[in-house]
């Protein structure tokens, strides 16, 4: 069975390695460190300042993939290293530890369940909603759906707005949000302190740029043609991590500041394979047992057209053309 045999080969890659997890960690971070001196020293310079604010911005990324491993307890060997780290890399990425974990388990568990679309990190519509909705909740799904709008300001609002408040405060406990809140309040006055106005503008540039590429990775993860959405008791929780979940091929470059968690499907379907062993688990797996083939820059930057899921044709679509099959229902 297909399945037996790519959980048997993603096993082999699922092992931690502290001095790995540590060696990725402290040099990310020293990455990201010395793009911010760099930037912030430079700052007058637009041939540097500009280089370094992208650097800069794939280490946040990175940092965050380390945290969200960390999250799964697969970045270290224990438990406890994994949840220091965690707790530790919440600053960079301005994002709270438990929070994130709890949010993002539920993302896994409910990975291409109609019924529970709210655990995504991108909300995507049926065609059959679309069809039934008043031009009020159209008109807001068509700006939410907007790239310019969701890559310009989805970011922004993750991680400067929604991670102030998650959702899941009250569930996994307000105390932690409040104090981290606070902790970050006293990130950005250390930089502010070591680097000045220039170092905070380094900053906060790299901090837009990092969200958009967050949620550009966070779009294309679920977010293509053939993807996969079902309803219980049809919904096949293998073929969900699988087949609706994308591997992209942008370039290894892309991998390395990324973190590798381009290899989406892999991940779902086996969370505990570290960021820094997917590439090669990837690589390594046989072509007979390859889900779907990879996504490169031309179909991930036409991914973002397609905006609804339509259950009888079983794909992602574009909005409807027409004016009569947006306000058609189809028939049973």
């Amino acid at each position: 069975m297909t399945a037996n045999e790519i959980k048997t080969h993603t096993r082999n890659f699922a092992r931690k390695s502290d001095a790995l997890g540590a060696f990725s960690l402290l040099g990310t971070f020293a990455t990201y460190m010395a793009a911010l001196w760099t930037g912030a020293t430079y700052v007058t310079n637009p041939l540097i300042a500009i280089p370094m604010v992208v650097v800069l911005a794939f280490a946040s990324v990175r940092l965050y993939v380390l945290q969200h491993d960390c999250g799964h307890y697969s970045l270290f060997a224990t438990r406890r290293l994994n949840d220091w780290a965690g707790h530790l890399l919440s600053l960079p990425s301005l994002t709270p530890y438990r929070v994130m974990q709890y949010n993002h388990n539920l993302h896994h568990a409910y990975l291409g369940n109609l019924d529970h679309r709210e655990t995504t990190e991108v909300y995507t519509m049926t065609l059959a909603e679309w069809q039934a909705a008043p031009w009020r909740r159209r008109l807001w799904y068509r700006l939410y759906r907007n790239p310019v709008l969701m890559l310009g300001l989805g970011g922004v609002y993750a991680y400067f707005i929604a991670y102030r408040w998650p959702v899941n405060t009250r569930k996994v406990g307000v105390l932690g949000v409040v104090l981290h809140n606070i902790a970050v309040l006293g990130y950005v006055a250390t930089i502010w302190w070591a680097f000045g106005s220039a170092g905070l503008a380094i900053w906060a540039a790299s901090a837009v740029l990092a969200g958009a590429i967050g949620v550009f990775l966070v779009y294309l993860q679920h977010n293509f043609e053939d993807t996969y959405w079902d309803r219980k008791p049809d919904l096949d929780f293998h073929k969900a991590t699988l087949d609706g979940s994308s591997s992209l091929d942008l370039g290894w470059l892309w991998d390395l500041g990324t973190g590798n968690i381009a290899y989406h499907d892999l991940h779902h379907f086996n969370p505990g394979v570290p960021s820094y062993r997917l590439r090669a688990c990837q690589k390594a797996l046989p072509m007979h047992l390859r889900p779907h083939e990879p996504i490169r820059w031309p179909e991930a930057l036409r991914a973002f057209r397609l905006k609804l899921w339509d259950e009888e044709a079983e794909r992602l679509v574009p909005f409807p053309k027409s004016r009569e099959d947006q306000h058609t229902v189809p028939a049973e």
